[in-house]
């Protein structure tokens, strides 16, 4: 993001927020100024495109401007969007997004920028966004900007370009205006694909939890997978991995204490309890985690049960300091896990979870 001397010096400790009479004279200068011009769109292009992304076909070959890499950029667009749905911004402030993200990064997770700026919207360590690994998390990252625009008074009635400058406090302030035509096409198309495939919007981006608490798969037996379940594709490479390697542990007994090394061997001590089933999961996709759960409730990040992502790592049993029980959200409303003795690996609800979590990390 990159900022006037002026405005920086208004706030250098967090999110730059503008004041009420700096917000009026933003307006008076959008309004006057004729020199950003919206950009045409082509919207059945992009709900082509859209379309074709999230059904897995790969991007379709047509050209729409601003979207030249719409494999990368559409997920990352149902991130923006689907994090706004979970924090219960309405269509406009997705849209004051999704401009957002244009400008500043071209809709990519970028690892650079001017300064020290990173990420989807170019937000800044040194300014109090976060630090560089929260802020390349894209719904971390979503979830800052949907915080700070609601701090903006009134934001609401606000054209997209002064909302986003109001929170950006860019030194472009009207470059954010050509792009509310594709931001709003956008935002349209993946609304309209997830609700034909009947979809919920994903919870957090990658959250995924369509159907919400996992009833709608109905009994699911013992160390069987409800049919109708896919692992899913939005998660990030690692989660992906691990939960895809834990599923292949679902019906293999538990053992307290087993390393979770060769769980369908006849050696029990190389069966899975809770937290090595855990570990091992996730060694299988590049992430070291720590034996227990008293210590692996303690690495990653916090993050709240309406924040649930697959992949975040629910605890349960004894206390949230020292939980004695833990498993692995995989999408869908529904969790992996190693019970206890007598038991197998096997797939629970949150419905059946959710009154009983005390605490969730987030490992990637």
């Amino acid at each position: 993001m990159k900022t006037t001397g002026v405005i920086v010096g208004l706030a250098a400790t967090g999110p730059l927020l503008l004041g009420a009479p700096l917000m009026m004279a933003l307006a008076g200068k959008a309004a006057a100024s004729s020199c950003t011009v919206p950009q045409a769109v082509d919207a059945a292009a992009v709900a082509g495109q859209v379309r074709a992304v999230l059904g897995g076909e790969g991007a379709e070959d047509v050209s729409v401007p601003g979207l030249d890499s719409p494999e990368e950029q559409v997920p990352l667009a149902v991130t923006v969007q689907a994090t706004g749905v979970a924090m219960g911004v309405p269509v406009r402030g997705q849209v004051v997004a999704l401009a957002t993200a244009l400008q500043e990064s071209g809709l990519r997770n970028l690892s650079y920028g001017d300064r020290d700026s990173l990420g989807l919207f170019q937000q800044r360590p040194s300014q109090g966004w976060g630090s560089a690994e929260e802020i390349l998390d894209p719904v971390y990252a979503s979830t800052k900007f949907y915080e700070a625009l609601r701090q903006v008074p009134g934001w609401e009635s606000l054209t997209v370009t002064q909302a986003a400058q109001a929170v950006q406090a860019s030194a472009w302030a009207d470059a954010y205006a050509k792009w509310e035509p594709l931001a709003t096409v956008l935002q349209q198309s993946i609304a309209a694909v997830l609700e034909v495939e009947g979809a919920a919007v994903p919870a957090a981006g990658c959250g995924e939890l369509a159907g919400g608490d996992g009833t709608q798969f109905g009994p699911i037996p013992a160390g069987a997978l409800p049919e109708g379940y896919k692992i899913p594709e939005l998660a990030p490479e690692p989660v992906r991995i691990a939960i895809r390697w834990a599923l292949g542990q679902l019906g293999t007994p538990y053992q307290w204490g087993g390393s979770c090394t060769d769980a369908h061997g006849p050696d029990p001590m190389q069966r899975c309890d809770c937290s090595s089933l855990m570990q091992m999961a996730y060694r299988a996709g590049g992430v070291e985690l720590s034996r227990t759960t008293y210590t692996q409730v303690k690495e990653g990040r916090a993050v709240r049960l309406e924040e649930l992502r697959p992949g975040d790592l629910g605890f349960t049993e004894g206390s949230a300091a020292v939980p004695e029980h833990v498993g692995m959200f995989i999408g869908s409303g529904l969790i992996v896990h190693a019970p206890r003795t007598g038991d197998v690996v096997r797939i629970a609800t949150l419905a059946d979870w959710e009154d009983d979590v005390l605490a969730i990390r987030r490992v990637v």
